[in-house]
């Protein structure tokens, strides 16, 4: 009886053995991998920051040992969400100024500045988030109201878009601003000969804004990690950075304040830093990818900025602009060709995306795989869809269920037509990168899921979703979240999906996403959230 069981605790013991213990165990799961067959498996094993192996209950279970085991209880995974296009770093500064997003009207745009005036007591008062589309008046407002209640301290605060600044007269003062100022690529309202307080795109430029301190710029960027992290965002692709703050989140993430992934798009509109990446070379580790520049081609459609081939249809004879002269767009993608840097072009009318495209051919003809992206791309002309053959379009579909109220009032009944046609972008080039541009749109990526399958607003409107032929399947959705976002980022081999040797970054959430009924998906919530195997929310 001795020597039985003796070899029983012997058989135990090398059964035991032969299992490898790892970091942690996920089991009784419903995980959508995204791999190349979409499959869906129970549970994997995590080793040193990454999937070590992935499989069934049994599977995982019987070869590996871990002392942390998670039982998912059936709840479904989804890899790392990776949020193609925003401005996290701008966000998280947003949240030390005046959030003016969802106001209603102006009138309630004033109250939050007289509100938050008397609680900071700043000396220049700055916020975001004012949409006159949102109002019962649709138009641009004016700042006598703002000079009135400001007349001694400047305020500027920024359309929703970014593309449009409200100024009262002590800012302008500032500024140097008169109603002879020349600009080009942008443009001073006026109204009866006299200044409005309303700047278009490079306009803005004039306004002297104070500076931002490191410690704000180190808050801003930790606040941005906090509510990017809760939605089950792992990387998030910042359109627009200078080197002061890519080194800054190079020096926090060293230490370890900041660990979410960003792959870093450097600020076109200043010549010295094109040269200065271009001369030192690509950056790459684990969380910091620096191999891009963002250029701006044209303004936004909601303020009437966005280049266009013929005249807007809601106001005569204005086409909106380029922000440089074209010659300017051949010279930036000539030098990044040049280079082994990808350019990221925001381009929204149809001249933009029409210039910005033949642009693109030009300089790269004979180079492959460069995936150099047309951010936005949000009218087309018909004829320009077969040009995405081989440019990568990013796309924000929320930018469809925000503007579809009244975008068929900017561009008319035929251009809407190739408008927001995610499905048609993504039939020509094969993949579609997807993001938000927050803080223009919410973070939650779930309205961006939301948007791009079922194509309405959380009010169910319009009934039948807004121009539904154009819509994603929800596997392209999660794909275009995920491993084509990844892909736009050259990062696809590291992460993007849930499979053996990439990084182990990976969403619990609370309902099944690829099932559920639609008008459910915006309720969707994250459960957990983990970055290289760490839970981090």
């Amino acid at each position: 009886m001795k020597k039985l069981f003796i070899y029983f605790l012997t058989i135990s013991l090398f059964t035991l053995c032969k299992k490898q213990e790892v970091d942690s165990i996920i089991i009784n799961s419903n995980t959508y991998t995204v791999n190349d067959n979409f499959d869906k498996i129970e549970a994997f094993a995590i080793k040193d920051g990454k999937f070590l192996a992935i499989g069934t209950n049994e599977e995982i279970t019987k070869n590996y040992v871990s002392s942390t085991v998670i039982d998912a209880k059936k709840q479904t995974i989804i890899p790392g969400l990776i949020d193609a296009h925003c401005h996290f770093y701008r966000m998280g500064l947003q949240q030390q100024k005046v959030d003016l997003t969802g106001t209603k009207s102006y009138d309630e745009v004033l109250q939050k500045l007289v509100a938050f005036q008397k609680e900071k007591q700043t000396n220049f008062i700055t916020g975001r988030g004012w949409d006159q589309n949102d109002w019962d008046v649709k138009e641009f407002p004016t700042k006598e109201k703002l000079d009135k209640l400001f007349p001694n301290t400047p305020v500027a605060i920024g359309r929703v878009d970014g593309h449009a600044l409200l100024v009262n007269q002590a800012a302008i003062n500032l500024s140097k601003i008169s109603k002879n100022t020349k600009v080009s690529g942008g443009e001073i309202i006026m109204k009866n000969g006299e200044i409005t307080g309303v700047l278009i795109d490079t306009a803005m430029d004039f306004i002297q804004f104070p500076g931002t301190s490191k410690e704000e710029a180190i808050q801003g960027l930790l606040d941005a990690q906090k509510i990017s992290f809760s939605y089950g965002l792992t990387t998030v692709d910042d359109a627009g950075l200078d080197r002061n703050v890519i080194e800054l989140i190079d020096s926090l993430q060293q230490v370890g304040s900041l660990k979410m992934r960003i792959y870093a798009m450097v600020s076109g509109d200043k010549q010295n830093q094109i040269d200065y990446y271009i001369d030192n070379g690509k950056i790459k580790t684990d969380r910091l990818n620096v191999r891009s520049f963002k250029v701006y081609g044209d303004g936004a459609l909601g303020s009437r900025g966005a280049a266009m081939r013929k005249p807007y249809s809601d106001r005569e004879n204005h086409f909106g602009a380029l922000i440089y002269a074209p010659k300017r767009y051949q010279e930036i993608a000539k030098q990044i060709a040049d280079s082994e840097f990808q350019m990221n072009t925001h381009a929204i009318g149809d001249s933009a995306n029409t210039w910005l495209l033949k642009t693109y051919k030009n300089v790269l003809k004979n180079k492959k795989n460069r995936r150099w992206r047309i951010e936005h791309a949000q009218i087309i002309a018909k004829e320009d869809f077969a040009k995405f053959d081989n440019i990568l379009p990013s796309v924000q579909p929320t930018h469809a269920t925000s503007d579809m109220y009244w975008a068929e009032d900017r561009v008319g009944e035929e251009r809407i037509k190739g408008a927001y046609a995610f499905k048609d972008l993504l039939k020509s080039y094969g993949k579609i990168a997807l993001g938000t541009d927050f803080p223009v749109e919410q973070v939650n990526p779930f309205l961006t899921f939301y948007a791009a399958t079922i194509r309405k607003d959380i009010n169910n409107y319009p009934e039948n979703g807004f121009q539904m032929e154009n819509a994603l399947s929800r596997e392209e959705t999660l794909k275009g979240m995920t491993i084509w976002a990844a892909y736009s980022n050259f990062e696809e081999n590291e992460k993007g999906s849930i499979e053996v040797g990439k990084f182990a970054d990976f969403v619990i959430l609370n309902q099944n996403i690829m099932e559920i009924e639609g008008s459910e998906i915006p309720k969707t919530k994250v459960i957990l959230t983990y970055l290289n195997g760490e839970k981090v929310y």
